[in-house]
């Protein structure tokens, strides 16, 4: 069958819609094989020959899932969205057939708690995470946002008006806001470690480390 000769690394997906489809086509382009599992069959046909192997099937179904040798597969998402039985479902199956690393789309909190319960071993909730990213980047002054659980980000954005023209150690952005500039884009430069004598200039890109909070604030300065 196809799917025994994938390499060890390879990853297991369930669902091609907006969510897995994107998860999969960015995990083929970084080199890993993917087995697509997608029972609609007008979308596993459209995505035939873009990813490794697409299988059309249903997971709600562990027969299927058995059939496909999943249990082989160290690492699943299940990207179902529409649905959140099939989602369960499918998730239930892979915890059943023993896949050790499961990754879940959750549309609800309610909907990834029950995910969490049965077994998954990560949610993700990719509406909620991408509605809170973009509520930091519309006023303009971050050009890209990462936050982790603990409140920790990390940020790229264009430097305030105040640190321009002097070097981070004159600045004291650290000592006055609490956050700190960890790297410095120059136009037509690649990204350098951010150094107490590294100058800034006003066309110059800052990447920031610190809490969420404090980022805005040091953000928010013209």
């Amino acid at each position: 069958m196809a799917e025994s000769r994938l390499h060890d690394d390879a990853v297991l997906v369930i669902g091609l819609g907006r969510f897995g489809a994107a998860i999969a086509d960015a995990l083929g382009r970084m080199g890993h094989e993917v087995l697509a599992v997608e029972s609609n069959p007008k979308i596993a046909q459209e995505w035939s020959g873009r990813l490794t192997y697409v299988v059309e099937a249903d997971a709600t179904n562990p027969e299927a899932l058995q059939q496909l040798g999943v249990k082989d597969f160290a690492i699943a998402v299940v990207g179902v969205g529409t649905s959140i039985e099939a989602s369960v479902l499918a998730t239930a199956n892979l915890v059943d057939l023993g896949v050790k690393q499961i990754w879940a789309k959750a549309i609800t909190a309610a909907h990834g708690r029950i995910l969490e319960r049965i077994g998954a071993h990560h949610v993700v909730y990719p509406e909620a995470d991408a509605g809170e990213r973009v509520a930091h980047l519309v006023s303009g002054k971050l050009l890209d946002y990462i936050e982790f659980d603990d409140g920790f980000a990390i940020v790229k954005m264009r430097p305030p008006k105040e640190t321009q023209g002097f070097t981070l150690g004159e600045s004291g952005i650290r000592q006055k806001y609490g956050v700190t500039v960890v790297g410095v884009k120059s136009p037509g430069q690649d990204f350098t470690y951010a150094r107490p004598e590294t100058k800034v200039s006003s066309h110059d890109l800052l990447i920031v480390s610190g809490h969420s909070q404090l980022i805005e604030r040091f953000a928010a300065r013209p």
